[in-house]
């Protein structure tokens, strides 16, 4: 398996930058003292569909041929790439076709139909999803840019993390949260190449700890049945991506739903900013490890913020 070079990152960065944010990285003196280390959130909350999933759509888009464009994109998924992927498609002008579950929420297909997205409804379950996707490819033509198991999403996503040591080079660990491991696998990548010293770890829910038990097994362990407040993170880990955490990542922190909601609830309080669950689990992650980062300075990217503010958890 051939993985983007350090040199494809950098480019992705300069292909999505007319369609991105570089987004900012601030600090908080009240959560260093709770924490014991010094943190540096990277606010991909504040990013372009309010979530990291901009940077991976819009790459695996701009690199599209002419002839592929004009057949458009296709997808499944009831998230936030569903949107960054009808945002991106609507950037260059081409059609995207996005399959979501029947029950996917009514501010998700907001957001999707509001990039100019078309809709396609499924029975919400995996299969239907896929066979769904399928027909839609078949009669549209439109190339399937997955969420996170597709090498130019990896590498789109790549370029937070290139956005991050860049600005703050100094860091000696930096933590992602994990759900299919786009995010992660980029970030690791980046950091091997960027800085090698670099300490990389993931972050789960213990009830959706699939990657978790995958990394310490040396083999995909299928998600079943997850149960977290982290929606986010629902989803099993790629295989691409699988292959960069086995290699790079130092280990998956776990963080149970009543720690990520008190991690999720010091970020609004004590930031005042948005974020939504999945977004606070690095935290909670590292607030359940202290001794792992007791001195150090860490680097949490803060994955999205889209959240429905009439159902928060505190």
């Amino acid at each position: 398996m051939t993985f983007p070079t350090l040199n494809d990152i950098k480019f992705a960065l300069i292909r999505i930058k007319p369609f991105i944010h570089r987004t900012p990285i601030l600090t908080s003196s009240a959560i260093n003292e709770i924490a014991g280390c010094e943190i540096f959130f990277k606010c991909e909350n504040f990013q372009k569909v309010g979530a990291f999933k901009a940077r991976g759509a819009a790459n695996a888009v701009m690199k599209l041929s002419e002839e592929e464009r004009a057949k458009g994109v296709a997808t499944h998924s009831s998230g936030n790439h569903a949107a960054a992927l009808a945002r991106a498609a609507q950037v260059v002008g081409i059609p995207a076709y996005i399959v979501m579950p029947s029950n996917a929420p009514e501010i998700k297909k907001k957001a999707v139909r509001g990039y100019g997205g078309e809709i396609i409804e499924c029975e919400p379950n995996l299969v239907a999803r896929e066979t769904t996707l399928e027909k839609v490819v078949k009669e549209t033509g439109a190339t399937f840019i997955p969420p996170y198991d597709y090498m130019d999403v990896v590498e789109g996503q790549a370029t937070c993390a290139l956005e991050f040591l860049d600005d703050q080079p100094d860091l000696e660990c930096l933590i992602a949260p994990v759900g299919g491991g786009g995010l992660l696998g980029g970030t690791a990548l980046l950091a091997h190449y960027w800085d090698p010293d670099v300490q990389v770890y993931g972050a789960e829910p213990k009830g959706a700890d699939d990657a978790y038990r995958s990394l310490k097994a040396g083999k995909i362990i299928p998600q079943t049945n997850p149960q977290t407040i982290a929606d986010g993170l629902l989803t099993s880990l790629g295989e691409i991506n699988f292959e960069i955490i086995k290699r790079y990542v130092k280990d998956i922190l776990l963080a149970t739903d009543p720690q990520i909601i008190e991690a999720m609830r010091l970020i609004y309080e004590r930031m005042k900013i948005v974020i939504e669950p999945s977004c606070a689990v690095p935290l909670a992650g590292l607030l359940a490890n202290k001794d792992k980062f007791k001195g150090k300075k860490v680097g949490i990217i803060l994955s999205g913020g889209n959240v429905d503010l009439g159902k928060l958890p505190f």
